[in-house]
């Protein structure tokens, strides 16, 4: 095990309803979807009609771009609809569930004596490629490259994020299936990361084929780009991979059992939750599923959001689970104006600095809403960033220079290795209230295109 890296840059946002460690099985959902708007730069071509029959596993859409990768239903039934926007961008496709939760039959195989050509070729027939992302640009990896090293950020610092440590709590063979795949497709190693402050599972501590970075500090020490950003960084030409923890167990599952099944455990969490807890669940499953457990005595709306809050894409109160998500949350939506707001006390107000009293009681839970509290305004170069993104980079550059389409500059400061999730926080503390995720991804857009 590696020497612990201490992240020192960072904020922790305590957030009301955080999840007990209490699991409980959902009841099945009746309809599930799979959203091509999860994938960055994604542009599907259906493979599908409406009420056709599906089994899970079956190819739903491709990418245009790369035909050889498969988007499955998570469940056997009917494609129910396929919803568009106005201007025909598909935003879900619809699997009505039959209840039987039949599968497509892939063999099992063993990645021990396999070549990667073999396994790169089984995992996308398989429909669980799109598990695999890349840096830079943070999108689903390219088949036909072969990553300097892969990245399993075992952690999550995210606001009421979920605890995979409690997730892994009993040892999945699946998991080391997984690794053991994942280490046939990289030239280099593959890096596990866990945090310093507890023990990790036993499933992460006795892993092999994998080298164990440890890490400690405030958000966002989770994230997979901190990660690789201190143990390997990304520079022109090179590609690292990253998977999710639970995503690991996917692929291995469809080694050993020859079945695509993406179960997994996600937390239910946020102010607006009666018993914030566990729940294991189908990959794309309906909010409905949890309907009974969100607060509705209240006079007020809800944001439902499929992820954390700061990174979390929001959804309707019917709407789907995302395809890489491990977390719904609820919180208050922000409705409502404040009259003098920011010239009060605020002894109940949060703020990332000493705007209000509240920063006397650090350990203070707060219910927070979707208030933008203030307007939009010129970027405002105060520092603020460096502060919160624990990366060798200049962010207020970086961001200037993405609005300058200045392509040569972006490289230089550091384009390739960030994605929106790394600038969550600067969009948090920005005082000009600027949508700092929405420029990084429109910069990535902005490489991708120049170097295709």
């Amino acid at each position: 095990m590696s020497k612990p890296i201490k992240i020192r840059k960072g904020l922790n946002i305590k957030l009301k309803g955080k999840a007990e460690k209490i699991l409980v099985k959902a009841e099945p959902s009746d309809r599930y979807a799979v959203k091509p708007v999860d994938f960055a730069g994604l542009i599907p071509k259906m493979l599908v009609k409406e009420g056709d029959a599906v089994k899970s596993g079956t190819a739903l859409f491709v990418d245009k771009n790369r035909p050889e990768v498969l988007f499955a239903s998570p469940v056997s039934g009917t494609v129910e609809s396929v919803v568009r926007s106005e201007k025909r961008r598909i935003l879900e496709v619809v699997v009505k569930s039959d209840g039987q939760w039949t599968a497509e039959d892939f063999s099992k195989i063993k990645p021990e004596n396999l070549t990667k050509e073999t396994i790169t070729e089984y995992l996308l027939a398989g429909g669980v490629w799109p598990f695999i992302r890349q840096r830079p640009y943070a999108i689903v990896a390219n088949p036909k490259d072969t990553p300097k090293s892969i990245f399993i950020s075992c952690f999550d610092t995210a606001p009421l994020a979920p605890d995979y440590d409690f997730i892994f709590q009993n040892v999945d063979p699946n998991f080391q299936t997984g690794i053991d795949t994942l280490t046939k497709l990289t030239s280099g190693k593959v890096h596990l990361c866990v945090h310093t402050e507890y023990p990790p599972a036993a499933c992460f501590a006795k892993a092999k084929n994998v080298e164990i970075h440890q890490f400690s500090g405030p958000h966002p020490a989770g994230n997979v780009g901190v990660q690789i950003h201190h143990i390997d960084p990304v520079n022109k030409g090179e590609t690292v991979w990253y998977v999710n923890p639970q995503d690991v167990l996917v692929i291995g599952r469809l080694m050993n059992k020859g079945e695509y099944d993406v179960s997994k455990t996600i937390v239910l969490c946020g102010s607006e939750i009666h018993h914030p807890r566990y729940y294991k669940v189908r990959g794309g499953c309906r909010m409905t599923a949890f309907a009974d457990n969100v607060e509705t005595r209240r006079a007020t709306f809800l944001r439902y959001i499929s992820g954390n809050v700061l990174t979390g894409a929001r959804v309707a109160a019917d709407g789907y689970l995302g395809f890489y998500d491990s977390q719904v949350t609820v919180i208050p939506e922000g409705d409502h104006y404040e009259f003098l707001g920011w010239a009060m006390p605020g002894f109940g107000k949060y703020s990332a600095g000493r705007t209000f009293f509240s920063w006397l009681m650090p350990n203070r839970e707060y219910r927070l809403d979707t208030n933008l509290n203030g307007g939009r305004r010129s970027i405002v170069m105060t520092g603020q960033y460096e502060r919160v993104l624990p990366m060798d980079i200049y962010p207020e550059h970086l961001l200037k220079a993405i609005l300058a389409g200045e392509i040569e500059k972006m490289e230089q400061l550091g384009i390739y290795e960030v994605a929106e999730e790394d600038f969550a926080l600067c969009e948090f503390v920005c005082t000009s209230k600027t949508d700092v995720q929405a420029i990084i991804r429109e910069g990535i857009d902005m490489m991708i295109k120049e170097m295709s």
